[in-house]
């Protein structure tokens, strides 16, 4: 029986930047952590992404779950500001997404992430069934889902920085020169940064014991959007 899923448009691999210097560039590796990302079937018996504005009564009475804690459009926001900034087109970023229910999923940086909510949510269905997504019309492979746990992908050495409201204060920029070496050629320890990708909690170091210092770059709560665009000018203002 042929699976039903929200339909989505192929995803297009977006034009790379090409470098006057072929020397392969340190990666700042991304894990967008806790994303919800759940299916469910509606009545019409196609998959669709579990949100809080679609099945706030499924969620209520048959999941007799907090609709509010479904909210796939915040990973979604935060694709987006990391695929579209200067750092990615670079090839400076390595992006993971980790849910709620364990799933482990790689990004590749020429990924052209859906602008729409509903071409994404199509998206993510079909990666959560098919466990990759390929180009359309070209045998890449964009997204796909990989093993746990998410330390085993992580190069030797690699330093990993968990990001809260209650962590270490720093300015973007201040963050970027304490982090980073002034030159991304002259960057030989490799750096993760974990952020979270869900409604309401926050990233600890009980979950990901290789973090090993929490940090802040506002003294207010950030949406991870908002968040991950500071970041990211902070860097892109270093390099």
């Amino acid at each position: 029986q042929k699976l039903s899923v929200a339909s989505s448009a192929p995803l297009e691999v977006a034009p790379q930047v090409s470098s006057k210097n072929s020397k392969p560039k340190p990666k700042i590796i991304i894990l967008l952590d806790q994303a919800t990302l759940e299916t469910v079937k509606n009545r019409r018996g196609v998959y669709e992404l579990l949100n809080c504005d679609d099945h706030r009564e499924l969620c209520r009475k048959k999941l007799r779950k907090d609709p509010n804690d479904y909210r796939p459009d915040i990973l979604h926001q935060e694709l987006l500001a990391l695929l579209d900034s200067p750092l990615n087109k670079a090839g400076l970023l390595q992006v993971y997404i980790h849910t709620q229910k364990h799933v482990l999923i790689e990004l590749n940086p020429a990924t052209r992430i859906p602008r729409t909510y509903k071409r994404f949510a199509g998206l993510m269905v079909q990666l959560l069934h098919k466990m990759k997504i390929k180009a359309g019309g070209e045998s890449t492979t964009l997204l796909k889902v990989i093993k746990n746990p998410f330390s085993q992908h992580l190069p030797p050495g690699t330093r990993c920085y968990g990001f809260s409201s209650v962590g270490d204060l720093y300015s973007p920029v201040q963050l970027a020169k304490t982090l980073l070496p002034a030159n991304p050629d002259d960057c030989t320890t490799p750096m993760c940064l974990v952020f979270g990708a869900m409604a309401s909690g926050r990233i600890t170091v009980d979950q990901h014991p290789y973090i090993e210092q929490m940090l802040s770059i506002s003294e207010y709560p950030l949406s991870g959007a908002a968040a991950l665009s500071r970041i990211m000018a902070g860097i892109e203002h270093l390099w």
